[in-house]
């Protein structure tokens, strides 16, 4: 039975700070401003430089709690991420990504026109972020889209990856073999 995929023990819940300490400065701020016997006009330029600075602050604990977040959930010795890439794409038009690790379906993307075309340009999408195990790993990605002519395609493809300790980019591609007048899937390891 293949390793299962290491799951966070628990998570910080960083928008549910950010959300209560944003709703706690705007109630002070509401309850101040519609107090009886509110103070004079110079008093609410005061006021409303403080609040700025209050929004400023939540916006910067909302930035680093964020960070912590993805540094908790995601830890560098087990992080792995799987980027897709496309090459020309003449002989191949995506439409979606569906990646499994170890028999289980961890991502998937159904692509709008917008991001086929940044694609095409040169784009990368991060498909997936997790965290692996150190060992062997087996990834399975599936493409759906139009082949030549104007067919339906699905590919699959797989490798088999050594995970270990350290994180690992894994670059999903596609790329089009013009000898063979067909689309070529790739899966590359950074």
């Amino acid at each position: 039975m293949p390793a299962p995929i290491a799951q966070p023990r628990y998570a910080v819940p960083v928008r549910r700070v950010a959300a209560i300490a944003l709703a706690l400065l705007f109630a002070v701020a509401t309850a101040m401003a519609t107090a009886p016997g509110a103070a004079a006009a110079e008093d609410y330029a005061g006021l409303d430089e403080e609040i700025q600075t209050l929004k400023d602050e939540v916006v910067a604990l909302n930035r680093d709690l964020f960070l912590l977040e993805e540094e908790l959930l995601f830890p560098s010795s087990t992080q792995v991420a799987v980027f897709v890439s496309l090459d020309v794409g003449e002989f191949f038009a995506l439409d979606a990504v569906r990646l499994s690790i170890d028999e289980r379906v961890v991502a998937e993307y159904l692509y709008s026109e917008r991001e086929v075309d940044a694609l095409h340009r040169g784009g990368v999408h991060r498909l997936y972020t997790g965290n692996l195990k150190a060992g062997e790993h087996e990834l399975l990605a599936t493409f759906t889209g139009h082949g030549p002519h104007g067919r339906e395609y699905r590919r699959a493809s797989v490798q088999t990856m050594d995970k270990a300790l350290g994180p690992k980019y894994i670059e999903l591609r596609i790329s089009d073999t013009a000898q063979a007048l067909q689309p070529d899937f790739l899966v590359v390891e950074w």
